[in-house]
């Protein structure tokens, strides 16, 4: 028996009645409320449509109208469904819908695919993620086969037994020997007890071959196992937004040693999604995310691994910040995102501190024309409740001389956090990462590695005299210590390199296990400078394993 596909939820106005008729796909679109008569006698004539001018057999005239209609009838436990019935009540699972002699199981809500695809490029070597959402269903019961393409060209040529099984599993990892074959997804939605309609996917293009060695595949080798239940792995990493990636300023000045390629985002998704999955993290903290990328290729790639994300975007931009967590240790309980220029402006909790900067109008203008943002994301342990974690990501103002913008803009992300910590959630531990834009030697590390930063700290007068604020000293409420310590560098383009990215701890909660090794001077620089054919960013990620005190 044929399948009849009902969507019907009570918050649309609209049902959906879906179903082939004569080997055409029919999609109804009715109103709830509409007596069902009126849509059986639309199918009456839309079956008259399909036959056409053709002649109907003595078989069909039993199951035709005097006028040359097909009978259709809606049946319900064996009853035939009254014709003035609402649409909302006639169409129920397991009801059976009679076109002439065909017959179609009505479906109501099965489990369905809202979103299914392919990405664009797919690398040997590299996880090829398919991006699904879900509607009456579960990713995890789903069914995923893939297959590969028998030979190059089979598909497009027709032949018989094109395709070959490949893999049974959600995520596909292509070879070498896949190079030049498509890739087919065969993926049938789920919820635990039914199945929806088969969804069929098919690749773009062929398998390409990827870049060979990249800079992370050596650091994976630390990273292969998921952490236990006393351990958090955390990552750090400023992924290099598109919109900053395809300027004219990156191609020619910035990167002009990376070939057009590898700068192309669906290239530099493959490497990144490798890399982030590679690590087997239960934190992950991105700053530079498109927002695209969040929604299209980062999620749907993380939410195989077990990994849920949330997103910032910074105002008016089309970049901003993610911070993901493994599900099965961690969930999420509340968010206290805040853009830093914003918060300084109208929260009393800076009012002094505004007072200061307001001092010099030049200052307080360029700290207030920063769309720079801290997302702040509390997470509670699944194994021990009672264990929460204060996890702050944020990527502070870029330009060299504004070391004292910088510092504003951390002074108000400490005493937001302290306020966090200490009212909202107290005792939750800080763990702080993100691209903080300041050197080992900076202001912003003083402050946050030492606990404080005098009046006459330099970088109070990085911006000039005409940037210059009254004496000014910060106290860090937070006892942090940086994870990963100092790097020679986080940051290495052409023509500057340096430690710019941190992942500060709280040192009364958490102590480090572990911490990844960065990949060698000689990796980052093969190919001149970040991003490469072999590395997807301008910077480096940071690694490191936690374990509670």
């Amino acid at each position: 028996m044929e399948r009849a596909v009902v969507r019907c939820v009570p918050w649309e106005s609209k049902l959906t009645i879906s179903f082939i008729l004569d080997g055409s796909q029919k999609h109804m679109l009715r109103d709830q409320t509409e007596e069902l008569g009126k849509v059986l006698a639309r199918i009456s004539k839309n079956a008259v449509k399909g036959q056409g001018k053709a002649k109907k057999s003595k078989k069909n005239k039993a199951a035709q109208a005097e006028d040359g209609e097909p009978v259709v009838r809606l049946y319900y436990n064996g009853d035939q469904v009254a014709e003035d019935a609402f649409n909302s009540d006639a169409w129920q699972d397991g009801a059976v819908l009679h076109v002439g002699d065909s017959q179609y199981k009505v479906e109501r809500n099965p489990p369905s695919f809202t979103v299914a695809e392919l990405p664009r490029s797919v690398l040997a070597g590299f996880p090829v993620c398919p991006q699904l959402a879900i509607e009456f269903g579960e990713l995890k019961h789903c069914v995923f086969t893939w297959y590969r393409e028998s030979a190059p060209n089979a598909e497009s040529e027709g032949r018989e037994d094109c395709w070959q099984e490949a893999g049974g599993e959600r995520v596909f990892t292509p070879s070498n020997s896949d190079i030049g074959l498509k890739l087919k997804l065969k993926c049938i939605p789920g919820d635990g007890a039914k199945q929806g309609v088969e969804n069929e996917l098919v690749t773009v293009g062929a398998v390409e071959a990827g870049p060979g060695t990249c800079t992370f595949d050596n650091r994976h080798m630390y990273t292969s196992k998921i952490t236990d239940d006393s351990t958090v792995r955390v990552v750090s990493y400023n992924i290099l937004a598109d919109v900053y990636a395809q300027t004219e300023l990156s191609k020619t000045v910035l990167y002009p040693y990376c070939a057009p390629y590898a700068l192309e985002l669906d290239y530099r998704q493959n490497l990144i999604k490798k890399e982030l999955s590679g690590y087997n993290a239960d934190i992950v903290c991105l700053q530079e995310v498109d927002k695209g990328v969040f929604t299209d290729s980062l999620s749907p790639a993380l939410d195989a691994f077990d990994m849920d994300g949330v997103f910032k975007i910074k105002d008016k931009q089309h970049e901003g910040l993610a911070t993901y967590f493994r599900r099965s240790k961690f969930k999420l309980v509340s968010q206290h995102d805040i853009m830093l220029s914003e918060a300084l402006l109208s929260d009393p909790l800076h009012s002094e501190l505004l007072d200061k900067i307001s001092a010099n109008p030049n200052l307080k203008e360029k700290v207030v024309q920063r769309s720079t943002i801290l997302q702040v994301t509390v997470l509670e342990s699944l194994t021990v409740p009672s264990k929460k974690l204060c996890v702050a990501n944020t990527h502070l103002y870029w330009h060299p001389k504004g070391g004292n913008v910088r510092l504003v803009q951390m002074a108000v992300a400490l005493r937001h956090l302290s306020q966090v910590t200490s009212e909202v959630h107290p005792g939750a531990p800080l763990l702080f990462s993100g691209d903080f834009n300041s050197m080992p030697s900076s202001g912003v590390f003083q402050l946050l590695s030492q606990g404080s930063l005098p009046e006459d700290h330099p970088d109070w007068a990085s911006g000039g005299p005409e940037e210059q604020c009254p004496p000014l000293a910060l106290v860090n409420p937070f006892r942090l210590v940086s994870a990963c310590g100092e790097p020679a560098y986080t940051n290495y383009v052409g023509g500057f390199h340096g430690c710019l990215d941190y992942i500060l701890v709280d040192a009364n909660a958490m102590r480090v296990e572990q911490v990844i090794p960065l990949p060698s001077h000689q990796e980052v620089s093969t190919h001149q400078g970040l991003p490469s054919v072999a590395h997807p960013s301008d910077h480096i990620s940071l690694v490191c394993d936690l374990r509670w005190n």
